[in-house]
């Protein structure tokens, strides 16, 4: 199986039963039955390249997918062109899901950096609901948990300040990075560029300049070439007013 922005290796790099992520403190053990289901579910891995769209809003996909590497975005387009970012997207999160439930995509996913995708067959899903209850739990949660970071979003959106929205927004992306490993030894480099906080927050892109200034002022922050990286977490999160994830262990699809 191959598409236009990537294709599926036909044989597996990663076999469920060796994930590199399942080992990572915040992903539920899986019971031998499920783990079962699961290696059975999934038909292969997909290789995506950076700037790749990986679904588009109004598809209908037969997959899903789960993010076993890199990093991506949730985005809507109005008519005449401007983005809405609303979520980002990194490993251990299910993309496509909606399409499953609603029939079509309602929004589209990019990658923003090199990914790969674990595929799954859309239709395994009702199997899933019918025989492994504790699986069909973990798709439920995993639907409430996105729905609790939009209401989180929309929050900033709404009444924080620019420079809070800003340090709301990367302290987000940098603890959910930081819990699937995606800072290894350092700090969290995040892949993204000012277009992207400004498409995200609401903001132009010259306000947008000056608020992730006064956060590097502030020592916060630090921009580089290939991104922002986050050099003290815990002080974003003050500023902006947020008590951070509260996630024990979840599950991973």
């Amino acid at each position: 199986m191959s598409g236009q922005n990537g294709r599926v290796f036909s044989s597996r790099q990663y076999p469920c039963e060796n994930c590199p992520l399942r080992p990572l403190p915040i992903f539920r053990d899986f019971e031998k039955q499920e783990l079962a289901f699961i290696s059975e579910f999934k038909k292969g891995e997909l290789a995506v390249d950076k700037g790749a769209t990986v679904l588009v809003e109004g598809s209908h996909s037969a997959h899903l997918y789960t993010v076993l590497s890199g990093w991506a975005f949730r985005y809507k387009l109005l008519r005449d062109g401007r983005r809405q970012i609303l979520n980002y997207l990194m490993p251990g999160d299910l993309i496509g899901l909606q399409g499953s439930v609603m029939g079509e995509m309602q929004h589209s996913v990019e990658a923003l950096s090199p990914m790969l995708l674990c595929v799954f067959e859309r239709e395994s899903l009702h199997e899933l609901y019918r025989n492994h209850p504790g699986l069909a739990y973990d798709i439920t949660w995993i639907a409430s948990r996105e729905e609790r970071m939009l209401d989180e979003n929309l929050l900033s959106l709404g009444r924080r300040s620019a420079i809070e929205r800003a340090a709301y927004l990367i302290a987000f992306i940098g603890s959910r990075a930081k819990v699937v490993g995606l800072n290894g030894k350092q700090s969290v480099q995040i892949p993204i560029t000012q277009q992207h906080i400004a498409d995200t927050l609401g903001l132009s892109l010259v306000h947008t300049n000056k608020t992730i200034r006064k956060l590097m002022d502030r020592k916060l922050i630090v921009w580089r070439d290939g991104g922002c990286e986050v050099t003290d977490n815990e002080r974003l999160k003050q500023l902006a007013g947020w008590e951070g994830l509260g996630e024990a262990r979840r599950p991973l699809i």
